[in-house]
């Protein structure tokens, strides 16, 4: 915070503005107050059930596993990363507090990008123990212990905190004269950064998108090479049923890695087209800040077999309680 608060005021004689301004959903500024409720509904929903999966995975002995110590990281990543828009979202639609200062805006936007990368590096590793668990069963308990996942957690957390801050450091350091008003709900690198009048902005947008998909493309690599590892050691087992069984226990990973990645590629994608259609990348870029933290859960509660007895019981106590 000391570094940004530093840099906003080195460069104080180069702003002319003192804060920005975020207008919300482009297009439909006159009724954009509809999408409170579904927004809030979906925070609420995040929030509830990710705390939900933290109380069954502690109170359940038998969830004392590395695959579902992961599953409780990710649902506080999760949390962090609605967290981090949702409260500015509402603010700006229930109460038309549309101003953030400087200093908020880039804590905001490394805010995102930390928690996002943390997601991607939290896939890996879910990644990882699935392979290990299909591919390696013999060394599984050797393999993946406690200690690895304390280690690999911690890797993921200095890796993602410490590689997202050229983003917002870069984006501070711009000069921004006149124009203050982002045609978003929060924060975007590409939201702020299209209103600097640098004459040459080419070479910083090039980095940050390199550091953004060296990253994110690093992740998706590993998890592809794992699941095809994965794929190549199941289509080898001569039961049917043993192949079955052992591809079930991925079925609710890959199917959240496909939307996270899917989502993250169409918001790329359709930025090109932000001149034309401007409300579909900022409307797909607040859903995939919180869709997959309400998704998650639901997905991994309805897959496995362990959280929904795990669910039954926490559910049981609770009403017996009352």
């Amino acid at each position: 915070m000391v570094k940004f608060q530093d840099l906003s005021n080195s460069n104080s004689s180069k702003f002319q503005v003192s804060e920005f301004v975020l207008l919300g959903f482009p297009g439909i500024h006159s009724w954009q107050h509809w999408l409170s409720l579904p927004l809030a509904l979906l925070y609420l929903l995040a929030l509830s059930t990710n705390i939900l999966i933290l109380i069954i995975i502690n109170k359940e002995a038998a969830l004392h596993q590395p695959m579902y110590y992961f599953l409780g990281i990710l649902a506080v990543v999760d949390m962090g990363l609605a967290t981090t828009i949702m409260p500015k979202i509402l603010a700006i639609l229930w109460f038309n507090a549309k101003a953030i200062s400087f200093l908020r805006c880039f804590i905001q936007m490394y805010a995102i990008h930390c928690f996002v990368a943390m997601e991607s590096g939290i896939f890996v590793c879910m990644a990882i123990d699935r392979y290990v668990a299909i591919c390696q069963p013999l060394h599984y308990p050797s393999i993946i212990t406690g200690s690895f996942v304390v280690k690999a957690t911690v890797f993921m957390a200095l890796r993602n905190s410490l590689t997202t801050i050229p983003i917002p450091v870069f984006a501070a350091q711009r000069q921004y004269c006149s124009k203050n008003q982002i045609e978003h709900c929060l924060c975007s690198n590409l939201g702020v950064t299209s209103l600097s009048c640098d004459d040459d902005k080419t070479v910083k947008s090039i980095y940050q998108l390199l550091l953004a998909w060296t990253l994110m493309g690093s992740d998706l690599g590993l998890i592809i090479l794992s699941y095809a590892l994965i794929l190549q050691s199941v289509l080898k087992l001569n039961s049917a049923e043993a192949a079955s069984k052992a591809l079930s226990t991925c079925t609710s990973h890959l199917i959240l890695i496909l939307f996270f990645y899917t989502v993250i590629i169409v918001i790329s994608i359709t930025h090109s087209a932000a001149m034309t259609v401007p409300l579909i990348p900022v409307l797909l870029n607040v859903l995939h800040n919180v869709i997959p933290p309400a998704l998650n859960p639901m997905v991994y509660a309805l897959k496995n077999k362990g959280l929904r007895q795990g669910l039954y019981k926490v559910l049981k106590l609770y009403f017996k309680g009352n």
